[in-house]
């Protein structure tokens, strides 16, 4: 099964809240996101939004210039249904962020809670990487949630690379500069 059949068959079998990786809020995301890029005018992008209420939360924050990105049209699709008529004010992308080439230069902060620790095959993440050189601004800023060396080995049926804050840096290149680590133990049994 391919990554977006596997991605399709999750969210069309759970309900939002079924899945492991569920939070009625992600306010560590929330608080970064709002410290980093504090124009309500800031363009943002959540890569593999998923199902998450971060787009709800940034909207009620009128944070207009949001765009959600994930493999998965039905996840896209209970999104979009949740939130009503205020969907419209968000971008949807349904793609593969390893595929699909945003506009050049557009976002001043990325956001993935999601994706970047599936990416298991070298050529993925260089992909990753280039979409993420490509779209983000000169000054732009990354935030990224990954497994940590001590994290679990997989993740929704799927394995995940696990990282300390060295060997991303490493994965993201000079380019980066790291300007805040924190770790998270899940309290989600379904984690482990």
């Amino acid at each position: 099964m391919n990554q977006k059949d596997h991605w399709e068959k999750v969210y069309q079998s759970k309900r939002p809240e079924e899945v492991s990786w569920y939070k009625p809020n992600l306010n560590v995301s929330l608080d970064l996101i709002l410290k980093f890029a504090a124009s309500e005018n800031a363009k943002i992008i959540d890569v593999g939004g998923g199902t998450s209420t971060l787009v709800d939360d940034l909207l009620a924050k009128n944070r207009t210039n949001v765009t959600v990105l994930d493999l998965s049209g039905q996840a896209l699709k209970t999104s979009k249904e949740r939130l009503g008529k205020l969907a419209d004010k968000a971008i949807w992308i349904e793609g593969d962020i390893t595929n699909v080439q945003p506009q050049e230069h557009s976002y001043d902060l990325w956001h993935d809670r999601a994706v970047f620790h599936f990416l298991a095959r070298p050529e993925d993440r260089k992909r990753y990487m280039q979409n993420l050189n490509h779209t983000l601004k000169a000054e732009g800023v990354v935030i990224i949630s990954t497994f940590s060396l001590k994290g679990s080995d997989r993740c929704s049926g799927l394995d995940v690379v696990k990282y300390s804050p060295e060997t991303l840096q490493t994965e993201l290149g000079n380019h980066y500069r790291l300007i805040r680590k924190r770790r998270r133990v899940p309290s989600n049994p379904f984690w482990h």
